[in-house]
């Protein structure tokens, strides 16, 4: 893949259409496994918005509804052994790698059951047995710490890739552009993966960005970039998979999704900088979940009771974890000196 193929982001408004019309479709077990991982991102997310607002969760809680088929589409491109490391907004890429909802919650609950025995809360979980390495709450962190990740693989030889995660607005971050200059030097295996909801905090992206096409933020490196329609998952995998075989082959890449969230930055973000007409219009014309649901049924793939099933089975999961970290103690004070340091 040497060349950038542009895949414009839908505009707000823009006619409906079904999301895969021009895509290569993945076999029906690989559509139904996007389908049911963006349902659980998308149910999950709504229920922790709900026991945020119930007090259950503390500190900041950024949700991921919206923009599921990023991190999906990029997952089930990835093999097993791969690593994959991302910003503060992470509770989805945790769920489509595999991690235990009802650990999640706990976690996100600040119960000892969780990923970070309850310490880490919604920013810091970790999963070293499913190759994820967090969760981090300073913008642009996770490019230098994917970066490492994929230099650790390059120097065992084990042939694995680190997918690392940012959003637009932590492009413009200095130690974004010193990690690319290493890996492009060392010909590093990371996928750098700029999911981009239009929106960094509150600010829009034409306000602080001066080059917007961000895919192409490498070249001064001559790492090559994409860019994606991220509000359509087959579009994501497919560019997905020809990323990483470049990567796995040639050394970095960058992946542009070009995205939107449905919700606040964060849960105490009121999003008054954006209209009520731009979301709905978004969650009407260019839903990730909808538009794939759309193609299920239009291609006569699935009915409808199957994806009522996934639909009722996704529900009992989520409500499940929601029980499970509620039901869950909180860790006992001494628990602040455990893990202060890590045995490599």
């Amino acid at each position: 893949m040497t060349a950038a193929r542009k895949s414009r982001r839908p505009e707000a408004g823009s006619a409906a259409t079904v999301a895969t019309s021009e895509e290569k479709l993945p076999p029906l077990d690989k559509l139904l496994a996007f389908y049911r991982d963006m349902l659980l991102i998308r149910r999950f997310e709504e229920k922790a918005g709900q026991l945020y607002g119930m007090g259950l969760i503390g500190g900041f809680c950024h949700l991921y509804i919206g923009q599921e088929a990023v991190a999906t589409g990029i997952v089930h491109a990835l093999a097993e052994g791969d690593s994959i490391i991302t910003s503060y907004r992470d509770h989805g890429h945790m769920l489509v790698c595999g991690m235990d909802p009802r650990r999640v919650m706990a976690e996100l609950t600040g119960r000892v059951t969780g990923y970070s025995k309850g310490k880490g809360g919604s920013m810091h979980m970790f999963a070293r047995e499913r190759g994820f390495y967090g969760g981090h709450g300073i913008v642009g962190a996770p490019v230098p710490l994917g970066t490492g990740l994929a230099f650790a693989h390059k120097y065992r030889g084990d042939g694995h890739i680190c997918a690392t995660f940012f959003g637009e607005g932590a492009a413009n971050q200095g130690q974004v552009y010193e990690a690319f200059n290493m890996a492009a030097l060392w010909k590093l295996p990371v996928l750098y993966v700029i999911e981009n909801n239009r929106y960094a905090m509150g600010t829009p992206l034409t306000r602080a960005t001066a080059s917007t096409e961000l895919y192409r933020r490498g070249e001064a490196f001559a790492i090559p970039g994409d860019q994606v329609d991220g509000m359509n998952v087959i579009a994501v995998y497919n560019r997905a998979v020809e990323a990483v075989a470049h990567v796995r082959d040639h050394g970095p890449f960058i992946l542009e999704a070009l995205t939107y969230r449905y919700r606040g930055h964060s849960m105490s973000d009121p999003a008054k900088y954006r209209t009520r007409e731009e979301v709905e219009q978004y969650r009407k014309y260019h839903d990730p979940i909808e538009q794939l649901r759309r193609l299920l049924l239009e291609k006569n793939l699935v009915d409808e009771g199957r994806l009522r099933d996934i639909d009722r089975e996704i529900r009992d999961i989520v409500n499940e974890a929601a029980r499970f970290a509620q039901d869950s103690p909180e860790p006992e004070p001494d628990e602040l000196w455990t893990d202060v340091y890590v045995e490599a």
